[in-house]
């Protein structure tokens, strides 16, 4: 493979790499102005539902979070392997071929960031329902 061409290759695993960190902080910002916005309207009209309803965007943005995190993490080995590699791989995205080298999508799921950031924001949410319920 030219150098050119395995340059080439790098600059867009990195690309992908970029958006897939772009997406998982997209998320964290999404999760944050949901439940501030459901905190708002609880507050407002004193409905323990919308506190509840927090759950739902909570959950499915950690699931997703960590969906971003595992493809980053898949295409982080992958630009290792192009970058140690000689052989052709034909500007291959393909990230099948290092997927036993990466923590499944469960494990990143419960990652020390994941936990902390999704649990401190699930905890929050439950010390406004309760409090919300006084």
């Amino acid at each position: 493979m030219g150098f050119e061409c395995k340059k080439l290759h790098l600059e867009f695993l990195q690309a992908a790499i970029s958006r897939m960190a772009q997406n998982s902080f997209s998320l964290k910002a999404w999760t944050v102005t949901l439940v501030s916005a459901m905190f708002a309207l609880a507050a407002h009209q004193a409905n323990l539902l919308f506190i509840l309803l927090c759950y739902i965007p909570l959950c499915a943005f950690w699931v997703l979070d960590a969906y971003y995190l595992r493809q980053e993490g898949l295409f982080r080995k992958l630009y290792d392997k192009v970058r140690e590699s000689d052989e052709d791989l034909k500007f291959s995205m393909n990230t099948a071929v290092v997927e036993g080298e990466v923590a499944s999508w469960l494990c990143v799921m419960f990652s020390v960031t994941l936990r902390v950031f999704y649990g401190v924001v699930g905890l929050a949410v439950l010390v406004v329902m309760l409090g919300l319920r006084r």
